[in-house]
């Protein structure tokens, strides 16, 4: 993401001016506009006009408006990100009040104005401006038919490509017709690969497949690049790691990132500290239960006794429309950083933040144990909305 000037007033209202730059900007952009918030943006328009004869042409306009947000809509296969709202500034083609839906896209600069920007918001803005946050791992989780092309960003999964090949079963005198399927197969997936993966950008690349499947597509993939004289495959040949998976869909990446020799090759990406993290969390309510507890009053009460160590929050969190109910999560984050506690900040978008959500979204482990906090009945602790 792009900083192009950030004007903020002592008492936190003002505008911040943004370029989205790659598909994980529009994500944070996604994360920072909350409805109520102003966006100015270019956009296209169609407007009607009437000659002196009486007959009306329309003709698609380019023109500049600033709406005030009323709905928030992420398309993330297309990286797009639709605002509806009224139109609040003069404009000679749409009327004020009008309703209007601003497409956000890459490379196109927005202006945010907000009314607070609170410390969750722009710690978001520097993180999202941080060159460094790049999509540093890729992972093809496949099995025999089906193959999921994956990259792997501080903040999410994105999956690039999925590819479903059907493949005739191996039957007596058959054999030629599953081989050739086999290798249909294999080759959409190395497509795939060359696609989709930025060999400059990634440091690893996990294939991973319940079986031998991920083998004899590395195997296939290395002897087409050999005959096919693919410099950029061969060169990459080491950044490959191959591991085991139940099965070829997406959700078996959680697994996959668990893997000890997946935590050593990625272990300086945020996506592997989260999911280390996770695991601790687990870990520790296993064996020391009255240090590891989830949901908010919980986790609440565990701050007040300045006990909090790790605290992790989902971002779902901060994306809910009751603003009140955000200004208590911020609330809380700045008080447990006041008081040295390490934040972290899941993407509801990645594996690790996914299943943070289904613990409330908040968790946190503590310095010291808190038996009491096991005692007490805390109602009202599922915080996190459905999408």
């Amino acid at each position: 993401m792009k900083l192009i000037f950030k004007n903020i007033e002592k008492d936190g209202c003002g505008s911040i001016g943004l370029v989205p730059e790659e598909s994980e900007d529009m994500w944070h952009a996604y994360n920072l506009i909350a409805e109520g918030d102003a966006v100015t943006a270019s956009t296209v328009r169609k407007v009607q006009t009437e000659s002196s004869t009486g007959s009306s042409t329309s003709n698609r306009v380019r023109t500049t408006l600033t709406i005030r947000v009323e709905s928030i809509d992420f398309d993330t296969q297309a990286c797009v990100l639709r605002l509806k709202g009224r139109n609040i500034e003069e404009n000679q083609y749409v009327k004020m009040g009008a309703y209007h839906t601003l497409d956000l896209e890459q490379n196109r600069k927005f202006i945010l104005q907000k009314v607070l920007w609170d410390s969750v918001a722009l710690d978001r803005v520097e993180t999202a401006c941080d060159p460094t946050a790049t999509a540093d791992v890729a992972a093809v989780v496949m099995q025999e038919g089906l193959a999921h092309v994956c990259l792997i960003t501080p903040s999410m999964t994105l999956v690039r490509s999925k590819i479903d090949v059907t493949i005739p079963r191996k039957r007596k005198g058959f054999v030629q017709q599953h081989d050739k399927g086999l290798n249909k197969f294999y080759d959409a997936v190395m497509q795939g690969i060359l696609r989709h993966i930025d060999f400059n950008v990634v440091k690893c690349v996990i294939l991973a497949s319940p079986g031998f499947v991920k083998d004899q597509f590395f195997d296939y993939m290395m002897q087409q690049a050999i005959k096919t004289d693919n410099k950029l495959l061969i060169d990459n040949k080491g950044k490959f790691l191959l591991v085991k998976a139940s099965s070829g869909f997406k959700h078996s990446l959680k697994e996959v990132l668990q893997e000890p020799s997946v935590m050593a090759k990625i272990s300086d990406t945020k996506a592997a500290s989260e999911v280390k993290l996770l695991e601790s969390f687990y870990t520790m309510l296993q064996l020391e239960p009255a240090k590891a507890f989830y949901g908010k009053k919980h986790v609440e009460k565990a701050n007040e006794a300045l006990a909090l160590e790790t605290l992790m929050i989902s971002d779902k969190l901060f994306r809910c429309q009751d603003i009140s109910k955000r200004k208590e999560y911020v609330a809380l984050v700045d008080s447990a950083r006041e008081n040295g506690c390490d934040v972290r900040i899941f993407s509801s978008m990645h594996v690790s933040g996914e299943q943070l959500d289904q613990l409330t979204g908040i968790a946190a482990i503590l310095r010291f144990p808190m038996p009491e906090l096991e005692d007490s009945d805390l109602e009202g602790d599922s915080d996190v909305e459905s999408d």
